[in-house]
């Protein structure tokens, strides 16, 4: 039997750290996202791909998208779901910034 060769390691054309903030493009893009589907991750992955799909963002569609840094495969999720954290976070932040913070309870 031939011995198996380890699977080849590709990484993506843009650097990858989950730390980064996307492009103001991106952030805008989830945001639209959000703002049309108030849902988390991961039902805001599901229409983040219809958005894309139907190009409604800007008649931005899958691969306009992938041009910033946007990936639906499942070896780009933890750099969009990353992207979307520190978007949504932020928003969260401000909201709070503005409003107060939330009672717990």
């Amino acid at each position: 039997m031939p011995e198996r060769l380890p699977a080849a390691h590709v990484d993506p054309p843009w650097s990858h750290d989950a730390g980064d903030a996307p492009p103001s493009d991106v952030a805008d893009f989830i945001r639209f996202c959000h703002g049309r589907r108030a849902a988390e991750w991961p039902e805001l992955y599901d229409e983040m791909c219809a958005v894309a799909a139907r190009g409604e963002f800007n008649g931005w569609g899958h691969e306009q998208l992938a041009d910033r840094g946007v990936s639906f495969a499942l070896t780009g999720m933890p750099r969009l779901a990353s992207w979307v954290r520190s978007t949504l976070g932020a928003t969260q932040e401000r909201i709070e910034t503005v409003a107060g913070p939330r009672p717990i309870g």
